[in-house]
This record gives C-alpha cells, structure tokens and sequence, in this order.
C-alpha cells in the first residue's frame, strides 16, 4: 500500500514527524503496519515557519512506513496513531504541482475538495514518481538520533546492568534514551510507571508533565549486538525510583513482575 499523509505547520495533533503520526478513524485503512508513505506539507500561512520548511509551496519532503497503529487514549474521538520507522527526508522539496500538473491523480469527482483529505491513498506509479523527483537523504548523513558514547558513559551507571566480566552493552541505555523510542513507547504505554503507577505530572503538576523514565525490558546481560526495537513490547515506563530499583543490581535486571511484588509485599507488611 502506499499512502500520502499530510503534516501541518501548526496542528492540535501530537505528531513527531518520523516517529508519531495522529489521523481521524476515517483513515485507517490506509495506514495500515507496512504501509509506504511520502510526508506532504500543503502552502505556508505563517512566515514563522518557513525556516523549517523545504518550500513554502504545497510539497512532499520524506518517505516512511507505518509500524504499528493505535487507539489514541487521550483523544475524545476515537482517533488513531501510529508508530513511523525507516523515515528518510528529502534533500530538497518534491512540489506538489510540476509543470503545472499535478503528481497525484485527482479523480474527477474530488477536484473541489481533493486536498481537504489529509491522508490520502495512492498507486505505486505515484509514489515512485515522486520519490524520482528528489535524492534522499542516506542513512549515514542523517542526523542520529543517539546520543554519543561520552555522554552516555556520563548516564547513570545505576541504571543499567551487565554480567561480570563482559563488556557493558551501552547501547541498551541509547535506546531507552532515544527520543523516537522514548516518544513511541510513551504514546502507546502512558507517562505513569508500569510498576507503581506514579505519574510525575499528577504529583509535580505542570513542572514535571510527561516527565518518565523508559526501561529497556530485555536484560542486558542478553544483549549481544543492537537490535531492532519494538516500542510495544521492548520498552516500558518507570519513575525514577522504580527504574534505579530494577537496575540495584548489576548481575541482574528485576522484571516489572518482580518489582510489582517487591511493592506489594512491602505495602502489605506496613498495613
């Protein structure tokens, strides 16, 4: 399947262009895992923004797929999200119209209200055609999204363990720190910890909103070479203090099972 799907200047939605993208129930049948996907930016309205932009004319600046989709929790609407990978930006803008003809077939019918739909089904001819049109950006020359090996040698120790005598898998800390990772894990699980239920915002209120340690689950110690993440199924959020608990000892990762029971039998003991 392949799938225009439009990102705002300004919008109410929570997107993160490569890594979050928020639709209307109506559109998720186009968005379906695996989905290929050309990011569209319509004319700019606000001269604020052209600085961010590849052209202040309606434009496509990137290709994607579609991970996985969600029910968005906080919307009142039943909207969707879903989680972006292998997003790779254009080096320039792809204009929506070239040669005074539009790239995407309009279909008689939709003529007045075609660009009214934000995400927008479209053919492989279409979707090669604009891809032609522009070189990407490889992966070596985009900016990473991790952070480097001196600043995470800085990150607390604490909060990683490793089996004695091998080498400490650092790159497990990068993951859990990676803000692609972090925003994903954070939509589809919460910003309350998984063990105890604490939320920083509820407690701190405005200060702290959002503010959530994310837990790589996988111990460590098992970890032999990067690997892919899945968001869902690798990553978790913990508050401060039930991530440095799970992390107390370097030999051994606790499992959020375990750090559940460590908490219940000592809420039991005092009552």
């Amino acid at each position: 399947m392949y799938t225009i799907i439009t990102e705002n200047d300004e919008s109410a939605w929570a997107d993160k262009t490569g890594f979050l993208y928020h639709f209307p129930k109506k559109y998720l049948k186009h968005l379906e895992p695996g989905t290929n996907i050309i990011y569209y930016k319509g004319s700019l309205k606000k001269k604020a923004f052209s600085k961010t932009r590849l052209s202040d004319y309606p434009h496509y600046f990137g290709i994607a797929k579609i991970g996985k989709t969600y029910l968005d929790k906080e919307s009142s609407k039943n909207d969707f999200f879903a989680t972006i990978t292998d997003f790779i930006p254009f080096r320039e803008a792809v204009l929506a119209k070239d040669d005074s003809k539009y790239l995407e077939t309009i279909p008689e019918s939709r003529k007045s209200n075609y660009w009214r739909d934000g995400v927008r089904a479209i053919d492989e001819n279409t979707y090669h055609l604009i891809v032609s049109k522009t070189n990407l950006i490889k992966v070596s020359e985009q900016k990473t999204a991790y952070i480097s090996d001196a600043i995470t040698e800085n990150y607390q120790d604490s909060l990683e363990s490793f089996s004695e005598g091998k080498k400490s898998k650092r790159y497990v800390t990068t993951y859990e720190r990676n803000p692609k990772y972090r925003e994903q894990a954070i939509a589809i699980h919460g910003n309350s910890c998984s063990a105890c239920g604490f939320n920083f915002g509820d407690f701190y209120e405005s200060y702290a909103e959002g503010f959530i340690h994310v837990h790589h689950i996988v111990p460590v110690s098992e970890f032999e070479v990067p690997k892919e993440i899945d968001p869902e199924t690798d990553l978790i959020p913990l508050c401060a203090n039930c991530h440095s608990v799970v992390h107390r000892k370097k030999d051994k990762t606790l499992s959020i099972v375990e750090t559940k029971n460590l908490i219940a039998d000592n809420s039991n003991q005092k009552t």
